[in-house]
Formats: C-alpha cells, structure tokens, sequence
C-alpha cells in the first residue's frame, strides 16, 4: 500500500471513529448545535440534489453522484460533531460498518417485498415491458445518496439532538413527523401519504435507531426499502412521480387504500402493517437494553460526564 493511501485510511479512521479523539473545548448547547447542523444538512441536501440532477438517467453518472452524496454528507456529519459536541462519532462507527449495512439492506428488501407480495395478492401490481439493468444502476445511485443523507439529517442530526431536550418518545414523533412532512414537496404527494411515511419509516427508522444507537442500521434499512420499491419493483417512491424506472416497470391498479394511489406503495395500509412489526420489535429492544431515556436521564447524564 502507498504512503498516500495509508494516510487517507488513517485519515477516514479519524474522522469516523475517532479513538484517540480529545475534548479542546466546551460542547455547545443542543439547541445550537441542533440549528447549525441542520443548516448545514440543508445545504448538503441541496449539493445532493444538484448532483442528481445533473447525472439525469446515466447509470454511471448517478453511481458517481451517489458516491460523492454518501461521502459529502458523511465527512460534514462527522466534522460537524467533532466540532461542536468534541466527542468521538460512535454512531458512524467503521468497525462493524459492512456487516451492519448488509443487514439492514437485506431486511429493507425484506419488508418492502413482504408488502408489495401483499398488495399484489389483492390485485394491486403488476409489470409491464421488459428489464432495464440501467435504470436499476441509475436507482441504486440515487437511492445510496438519499438513504445516507436523510438518515444523517433525521436520525444523526434531528432525532438525536431532539432527544437531548425531549426524551426519546419525544425525539420519535417530531423526527417521524418532520421526516413525514418532508415527502409533501414530492409532485405527488398527499397529506395521508407523509402521514403514512411519518408512521411506517419515521417510527420504524427512529425505533431502529433507538435499539442500536448506529447510523448503519437505518441507513441500510432506509436504502433496502427504497431500492427495492424503485429500483426493482418499479413503483412511485413518496410521491416522486419524476423518479426513473428501475429494473421492472410496475403498474398499481385497484383501490388506493391496497396499492397507495399516485403516492406509491408506502401510502398502502400494507406498508403501514409491515413496518409496524419491526416498529414494535425494536422499540422492545430499545426498552431492554435501556435505551429509551428521558430527558432527565440525558441531562443527568450530560452533567456527570461535564464534572
């Protein structure tokens, strides 16, 4: 290995894991930290949808912009809190990284095949033309730059420092309904689509997050979900009707309740009845492993560690 690489090894281990990282300053406020690293993320967003839309439906292109997607938002995520939270980013861990991720990819497949199997034994789905390996690459770019940067926006960022001024249930609902409110920008979008989104993904991802305090685990689940929804299965994403075909083209037909209407499966019931399973399953992994706090116990705790 060349001295060039084995500096950016160190240097990638440094920003993400941080062993021997120490505190030079005071931690600001969560309220501050929550408003700066937000504005920061918007920005990132912005950079994220800019890339997209310059690779267009090129599958090498959008490989390219979801690469740089992934590795803009996560150097500005972990500067961002070695600067104003002075800690290590154990969230963001790489130790367990790989193996996180496939899990949670896999298990995303899993839950979005579980509901469109669903929707397709009640008539709902059905495909029309043939395969399009391009455009399931151009997906897979896409969707690798979305689940990264909206984990780290909603999760890393919104329901971790919300968390800090409001407990952990506090933390769910107002990341799940922020997350929700998020897809009404889509051009297809309906107020029981987000409201649908804020219930099966905002809960779910938050439930997830809660249970293993890593980034990997819904990002893996956030990118499973929607390159399976899009990128294999064919159908609306959200409500992006100007989303591009992925490896199937899928056709929904039959009472919006079953198939989710113009907004996609995730306005299904059934998607709604899937991702409460898991919603469940980790929010009882979270209460085990004492992990839902309250505010008291974080702010008790984040005196301690200042004394």
């Amino acid at each position: 290995m060349s001295l060039w690489n084995t500096r950016a090894v160190r240097w990638v281990e440094d920003q993400y894991t941080q062993a021997h990282f120490e505190p030079t300053r005071r931690v600001w406020p969560a309220g501050v930290r929550l408003a700066v690293m937000v504005v920061l993320f918007v920005l990132v967003t912005g950079l994220a949808a800019g890339t997209r839309s310059v690779a267009g439906d090129n599958p090498v292109l959008s490989l390219l912009s979801g690469a740089v997607s992934v590795l803009i938002a996560l150097t500005v995520y972990a500067a961002a809190v070695r600067f104003l939270e002075q800690r290590p980013v154990t969230e963001l861990d790489l130790a367990d990284a790989g193996s996180v991720l496939r899990v949670g990819t896999a298990a995303g497949l899993g839950l979005f095949a579980a509901t469109i199997a669903l929707i397709a034994l009640f008539g709902g789905y059905g495909t029309e033309g043939g395969v399009s390996v391009g455009g399931a690459l151009t997906v897979l770019g896409i969707m690798a730059g979305v689940a990264v940067v909206e984990e780290l926006l909603f999760r890393g960022i919104i329901f971790r420092l919300v968390e800090e001024l409001t407990g952990t249930r506090g933390a769910m609902v107002i990341s799940g309904v922020l997350f929700g409110g998020l897809h009404l920008v889509n051009s297809g979008a309906t107020v029981w689509g987000a409201l649908a989104i804020a219930v099966e993904a905002g809960l779910m991802l938050g439930a997830v997050y809660a249970a293993t305090r890593s980034l990997w685990m819904p990002i893996g689940l956030h990118f499973g979900w929607n390159y399976a929804l899009s990128g294999i299965f064919g159908v609306t994403v959200s409500g992006n009707e100007d989303q591009p075909t992925g490896l199937l083209h899928g056709v929904l037909s039959g009472p919006e309740a079953i198939t989710g209407g113009g907004f996609g499966p995730e306005a299904s019931i059934f998607a709604i009845l899937v991702c409460t399973v898991p919603t469940v399953v980790f929010l009882r992994i979270a209460k085990r492993r004492g992990r839902l706090y309250t505010r008291q116990q974080l702010r008790s705790a984040g005196t301690a560690s200042a004394s």
